[in-house]
């Protein structure tokens, strides 16, 4: 009763407010294929996943959280290094309101409503457990839409979509295209070289998030990380062996396979493997202990004897270009790894710190990536 009274209270609210600040209704299509009605440019967002932060970041570039009354707590966990660096210049956001998944179930619909969005932006890969649980129908009931975008199960797909329908939904269109011109300009440095010198393929294993768990060994398969293999100009060996964009490989398979060179998903996850083996590379990140890391993650039984091992060609990256339209910087680390005599000229990390400078609200901070190439 008490939620319908709250539900019955908001729509009659919703109701009698104008709308304020030259905002509109507008229709607008999210990444599912949705029409959804939105009164734009939104002065309230609650974020679906902390980590939308790196787009919204880009945009609203004087203050990131000015408009965003709620926000998932997975960038404070999944990606502590970087919520400190924002924390230090926008201590504020310490006080934006968390709040549960919807996958998970914890996600509390009253405390949404309080919250009192204009939007709600989610994830693609939780559309499934939002139209189990109906939590669309409930939002829309007390005017709350929600718009899905993806970053992560396809992003050579949907992150220029997602990035025009935030840059919509925040009024600031002219800014997601200059980044997407940005974007698409970093990723040709590879991609046109590649295609013109057309170099053999080195093998590569994805080793995803590796020593985040004593099981071996997750990978990526046709996207993602998989695709940013196949960009910069090697063969990914799970491509075929993994049908989705996430999966598996056993040991066996990895040790037939024989890859030359190894790249590590890594990240700094004390909050949810404390002391666990994971490489935490990321902004200021101790590169020392992040190579002892990742010389470590070579002793398991399923990198034993391979080629990359016996060559010193394991890398570790930071994962969070996973899940983030920074993937180029990614795409050109790799590139340079993968094929060191083609792009001499290449420089990641000052890709990476000219994006900081032209797009982001905080400094750049080395530290994303290392290699046991380095040592050689």
């Amino acid at each position: 009763m008490i939620l319908k009274s709250i539900f019955a209270a908001a729509v009659a609210l919703a109701a009698s407010i104008p709308l304020t600040h030259g905002a509109r209704a507008e229709t607008v299509t999210d990444i599912a294929g949705r029409k959804v009605e939105v009164k734009t440019p939104v002065e309230n967002v609650i974020l679906g996943e902390g980590r939308q932060i790196y787009l919204i970041a880009a945009l609203d570039t004087d203050n990131p959280f000015k408009r965003i009354v709620g926000w998932r707590e997975d960038f404070s966990q999944a990606d502590p290094d970087n919520y400190a660096v924002y924390l230090e210049k926008f201590p504020s956001m310490a006080a934006i309101p968390t709040f549960g998944g919807f996958k998970d179930g914890t996600f509390d619909i009253e405390q949404a409503i309080a919250l009192d969005p204009d939007v709600m932006i989610m994830n693609i890969e939780s559309k499934q457990a939002t139209e189990d649980a109906q939590y669309i129908e409930k939002l829309a009931a007390v005017g709350i839409p929600v718009v899905y975008v993806d970053f992560r199960e396809q992003p050579f797909t949907n992150t220029e979509p997602s990035m025009r329908l935030i840059g919509k939904l925040l009024g600031q269109e002219q800014r997601a295209e200059a980044f997407i011109a940005y974007r698409a300009a970093q990723i040709a440095r590879v991609t046109d070289v590649i295609a013109e010198k057309d170099p053999k393929r080195p093998t590569v294993f994805i080793d995803r998030a590796g020593g985040y768990s004593d099981d071996c060994c997750m990978s990526f398969g046709n996207d993602n990380f998989g695709k940013f293999v196949d960009m910069a100009g090697g063969a990914n060996i799970a491509a075929g062996l993994i049908p989705g964009t996430f999966g598996a490989l056993n040991p066996e398979q990895i040790i037939a396979s024989d890859p030359d060179q190894v790249i590590v998903t890594g990240g700094n996850w004390e909050a949810y493997v404390p002391g666990g083996k994971w490489v935490g590379v990321g902004p200021g990140a101790d590169e020392a202990a992040a190579l002892k890391k990742l010389k470590g993650l070579t002793e398991r039984p399923a990198l034993t004897g391979i080629k990359a091992v016996e060559n010193g060609q394991v890398h570790a990256i930071w994962h969070q270009f996973y899940n983030s339209p920074y993937q180029f910087v990614a795409i050109q680390q790799m590139a340079k790894w993968l094929h060191p005599d083609l792009f001499t000229d290449l420089d990641a990390e000052a890709t990476f710190k000219e994006l900081h400078e032209k797009f982001l609200p905080v400094g750049y901070r080395p530290g994303h990536w290392v290699s046991l190439s380095d040592e050689q």
